[in-house]
């Protein structure tokens, strides 16, 4: 059943194809590249040409700089045209701005881009790729629906070739004609099979197309690296400032408090140690177990930034530690060659111990585990429970800020909160950062 629908999908795709608008789309698209590639390219190699000439003299400079600005400009257009008829949205290339104000300043950050000299080099290499998919689709096109309608223009247009058929060969002792019933349903079968044919050649020129324009008309991958490193620095940034602010927050509402309050206490006890030393000790044994408190909050909070077992023992003695004081029983399997960089160990304790508190606070979850393992050079942390689910990284949630968490790191969350069918939480590290 299921090879049966797939071959019958496949074959209905095939024979929708030439009339299909993605088709039609592609066919304009490989059109209309001719006149705009022709333009570009003659633009562009007059202007270098002249630009190149001048150089001599100081005209050379902005001649230059005004073809490489000219580039930028058919840049535009065929993003454009590209996300139009192709359905492909090519994210464009970072805009160029000089270090200094003023003309030359321009002149020469355009002269020194590389995008710049990319959208030039398109100019001149797209010409002759434009020229072939224009005559080769044309053809292709024009001849398979002409000979797959040669009965309708043979029959209804008879004078338009004064003969009974189109005439294929002749010379001066025999003359073909395709009028015979056998030579007109074989020329039908042949302009079918072109026709059918050819959108999938189409694709493929357009294909092509879209690999160059990605390449030389898009955001450079350096770029596009160089900018995500920046905002993974400004995440990173943001995460280890809120951190901060929650540890100072603990220890204000929390150790300082209590040590505060210690302290007074501890201070009225000695006002009364002579006075009513029964009243004092009771005060100090009130004291002790303040003092048990405090120390159980600052090694809860010292436990959360990064655990002294974690440093000594690793993940697995770290995350049997943090499911042990889970509200349901959770079963931890962490399956690792070797410890990863500590970085990458604090960030995947972090990660689960959020979790797990997700567990225990939102899931109504009977169960939980905890699954570690090494998948070449990455690190999969997978944790599971058979709660209520409807679990989602929404925005302003805990699920949300470790998404960020992990982006910064070249990590990946991924979120399986089916409602009414558990949640199951796998997140992706470098094993390196």
């Amino acid at each position: 059943m299921g090879n049966g629908t797939g071959t019958g999908g496949g074959i209905g795709a095939v024979l929708r194809a030439p009339v299909a608008g993605r088709t039609w789309r592609e066919f304009g698209y490989l059109l209309i590249g001719l006149p705009l590639s022709t333009l570009y390219f003659s633009l562009v190699i007059a202007g270098v040409s002249l630009g190149a000439g001048l150089l001599v003299t100081f005209l050379g400079v902005p001649v230059l700089a005004g073809v490489l600005a000219m580039g930028r400009g058919f840049g535009h257009v065929e993003r454009a045209r590209v996300r139009a008829l192709l359905g492909t949205d090519i994210a464009a290339p970072a805009p160029i701005r000089a270090k200094k104000a003023g003309p030359l300043a321009a002149m020469g950050a355009l002269l020194k881009s590389g995008s710049a000299w990319r959208h030039a080099l398109y100019s001149v290499i797209h010409f002759p790729w434009a020229v072939f998919s224009f005559c080769l689709s044309l053809t292709l096109w024009a001849c398979g629906w002409a000979y797959l309608l040669y009965p309708l223009w043979f029959w209804v247009f008879p004078a338009y070739t004064d003969q009974p058929g189109l005439q294929l060969f002749q010379n001066d002792d025999y003359t073909f004609y395709l009028d015979s019933p056998a030579m007109i349903v074989l020329t039908c079968l042949v302009g079918l099979a072109a026709t059918l044919a050819t959108p999938w050649v189409v694709r493929a020129l357009t294909t092509v197309d879209r690999v160059m324009v990605g390449g030389l008309l898009g955001a450079s991958s350096l770029a596009t690296r160089v900018s995500e490193l920046e905002s993974d620095r400004g995440v990173v940034v943001d995460t280890a400032a809120a951190d901060l602010r929650r540890i100072e927050r603990d220890l204000h509402d929390g150790a300082q408090a209590r040590l505060v309050a210690l302290a007074m206490d501890l201070g009225l006890a000695k006002e009364k140690l002579t006075e009513d030393p029964q009243a004092a000790a009771r005060m100090v044994d009130e004291a002790h177990g303040e003092v048990k408190i405090a120390l159980q909050e600052l090694r809860d909070l010292a436990r959360g930034i990064h655990p002294a077992v974690l440093t000594d023992r690793g993940l697995d003695a770290a995350l049997s530690s943090v499911a042990s004081r889970c509200a349901v029983p959770v079963r931890v399997a962490v399956d690792l060659p070797a410890r990863p960089a500590a970085a990458i160990e604090g960030i995947a304790y972090f990660t689960v111990s959020e979790l797990l508190q997700n567990v225990s606070k939102h899931a109504l979850a009977r169960s939980a585990s905890v699954d570690v393992w090494k998948s070449g050079e990455r690190l999969l942390i997978q944790v599971a429970d058979d709660g209520r689910g409807g679990a989602g990284p929404r925005e302003g949630t805990g699920l949300a800020g470790l998404t960020e968490r992990l982006d910064a790191v070249d990590g990946v969350l991924v979120v399986d909160s089916p409602a009414g069918g558990g949640t199951t939480v796998t997140a992706e590290l470098p094993w390196r950062p």
